[in-house]
This record gives C-alpha cells, structure tokens and sequence, in this order.
C-alpha cells in the first residue's frame, strides 16, 4: 500500500453528518490522495468527489452542505458511511498471519527471539484447519495466509501438509524464511501442488561468520543449497529475496553481493532496513522523538486492525505483529470463531484507539511504532 502522510482527520466530529451520513473515520490522507482501507480504493486529486471530502477531512465543511450528487457518490463509494453503521465493527480482511508453532532455529539480531526466545509449542493440527476452513469466508479479499509472525515456518515437519491444507481451503499461501527447511524435496513438493502465492527468503548476507554471528547459527551452506536448487523452480509468482541490515556499509555490500549472485533468477532482490519493533529492540528505525501528536492510523503492509488478523499457535489473536508479548489480545479462537473475532468488542477497542477516536493509552503499543499514521493533538 501507498505510505501516506498525516494530515488532520476531523472524525470525531459527529456535528458534522447529517442525519443519514458519518464520516468513515478511518482514511488516511496524503499530499493528493486518499485511502479508504476499508474498499482498498484511492481517490485522488482532481478525480469528483476529492475535493468535497477533503473540505470536510480538513476544514471541518458540514456533509450537509456538499452538493447532493458528491455525497451520493463520497456514500456510495464508502468514503461516507450510513449513520447508523458502527465503524468500529468494520473491516476488510486482506492479511492473514496464521503461525503454527513458535520454534526458530535462528537468533538474528533484529529479532525478538535473540533476546526473548519463546518455549516450543505446536497448535493441534484440528484447530489449524478449523481455522482455515473459517477464513476460507474470505477467500475473495485475503491475499495472503502467511505461515509466520515470529517462528521458522519449514521447522514444523507438517509444513508441506499445512500449505496444501491452506491451498485445499482455497486460500492463498504465504512463504517468508530463512531458507533452512525449504529442501529440494519440499521445493518439489509445492511445486508439484501449484506452489506458493508468495515466497521471501530472509538471507543478509553471503559471509559466513557474520551469518553465524548475526543470525546465531551456522545455517548459510546449506540455505544457499536450497535455494540454488529453488531459484528456477515457479515456487510463486512472487519470489522476493530480503536483504535486512542498519543501511551501514556492510550491509550495501552484502546487498550488492547477493544480488549480483542471484541475477537472472527468479529471486527479486530487495534491501530492507531493520525498524525497532515498536520499541522491543533497540536498533533500527523508530518514530521521531519530541512532539504532541495523536493517532490517526496504521499504514503496516495496509491497516493492521482493518486488514490483518494475526494468529498465535495458541489460537489467540493480537492485534499486530510488533506485538511480540501478546500484550493486546482481542480474541481466543480456541473459544471464539474468526467472525466474532474481528467483529467483537476488543477488536474494536483497538481499531478506536489506532485511530484516535478514542484515547488510547500513554503506553500503548502504537506511540512507539514508525508505522502509526498521528497528527498534532
């Protein structure tokens, strides 16, 4: 999704509807667009309707007062909402991280796991494809079930079974790992069902000891087995490598080393710079430090409460995936289903207080997250 800027959004201003219309205060603005995460829609400058809506996002112009076809229009394209609907409850499923079990083989440096490592714990394999079966609802909008948050996905010895389990519910698989388990064997395997929907393998770099040193195990041979073998194979139609690393010069180094190694593959390369982890580490990108501002927002691979659910082996659901102590349970699937879940009230507790409609707390998790769309209070 398009990283938007942070402009005022004056939904919390129920003044303004009229009696059949609110605001969705759920948009995010930029310099000549806004986003509706809950249609996944754009509407730009210049395009009917732009300017009424932003005389009203940001100067406070009654609903009332647009002409009567812009608010058909601004209503019939979800930029307006019927008045008695409860924004909070909405949402639009698109991501979907369902992680099986919490073992990684690796400690890498940007992780939570090289300074909190979880103990082992495997979810019942029924209550994985109980799961599956309810998200499949969705199949029309999830564009992704990805099979980690903060665990190695190939370290489970059902991996095969669990992707052709996501495939059989009609759902689109997704890959990201560090390439240990991805054998040739199991290339085969998902090759030989249709393959993935998308594949990322984490590789930092092509030095040995700074693999070992960084990552906590000494894994780089055979990774570069694997994925030699992997990289002509049509595992996905999207096959990303990510380089990660502090933008220093080693990293541009190994950035340019890898991608000279993997030219002409099927690997798309990309150079990524590691982030705090809404302040769980103490490296990498962080928000800006100083100044009063208010939440507006989430803009993490789209919105985390309006286009995520994010699955812990146990069958908790949190709200994101910076959330690595589960520190913001908004459902239990092993007592809930997926539907009560995202329409429930903790869900929309949350969604309120991402987008500041209603106060959240001084340490709640978004304050610390580069992520978090905020303007001034």
């Amino acid at each position: 999704m398009i990283k938007t800027a942070s402009l005022p959004i004056l939904s919390d201003a129920p003044a303004l509807a009229p009696a059949s219309l609110q605001l969705n205060p759920f948009l995010h603005l930029g310099e000549d667009r806004v986003y509706n995460p809950l249609t996944d829609r754009l509407l730009l400058r210049g395009e009917p309707g732009y300017d009424g809506l932003m005389s009203v996002l940001t100067q406070g112009f009654p609903l009332d007062l647009l002409p009567a076809g812009d608010r058909a229009r601004l209503a019939g394209q979800g930029w307006l909402m019927p008045a008695e609907t409860e924004p909070a409850r909405e949402f639009l499923l698109k991501h979907v991280s369902l992680e099986a079990h919490t073992v990684c083989n690796q400690a890498c440096y940007f992780c939570p796991v090289a300074i909190a490592p979880r103990e082992d714990y495997f979810m019942p394999t029924e209550l994985y494809e109980r799961i599956l079966g309810e998200l499949s609802a969705w199949r029309d909008t999830i564009e992704g079930v990805f099979m980690i948050n903060y665990n190695e996905p190939t370290a489970d010895k059902r991996f095969v079974d669990q992707v052709r389990a996501i495939k059989a519910a009609g759902l689109p698989p997704a890959v990201l790992t560090n390439g240990t388990g991805l054998t040739p064997k199991r290339i085969d395997a998902l090759v030989g069902m249709g393959g993935l929907r998308f594949l990322s393998i984490n590789l930092s770099t092509l030095d040995r000891e700074r693999y070992r040193n960084e990552r906590g195990g000494d894994h780089l041979e055979s990774v570069l087995r694997n994925l030699d073998y992997a990289k002509d194979k049509p595992l996905a139609p999207q096959m990303d490598m990510a380089v990660l690393g502090t933008g220093n010069d080693d990293h541009k180094r190994d950035f340019e080393e890898i991608s000279k190694r993997f030219a002409g593959s099927r690997f798309d390369v990309k150079y990524y710079e590691v982030m705090d982890r809404a302040g769980y580490l103490q490296i990498g990108h962080r928000p800006a430090a100083g100044g009063n501002r208010r939440l507006c927002g989430c803009d993490n691979v789209g919105s985390r409460p309006l286009q995520h659910i994010h699955i812990t082996p146990q069958g908790k659901c949190v709200l994101c995936c910076e959330d690595y102590d589960a520190k913001y349970v908004v459902g239990d699937l092993t007592r809930q289903s997926v539907q009560e879940v995202l329409t429930g009230p903790a869900m929309a507790t949350m969604r309120r207080w991402v987008y500041g409609m209603e106060e959240s707390p001084k340490d709640f998790i978004c304050h610390g997250c580069t992520f978090a769309l905020t303007r001034p209070a």
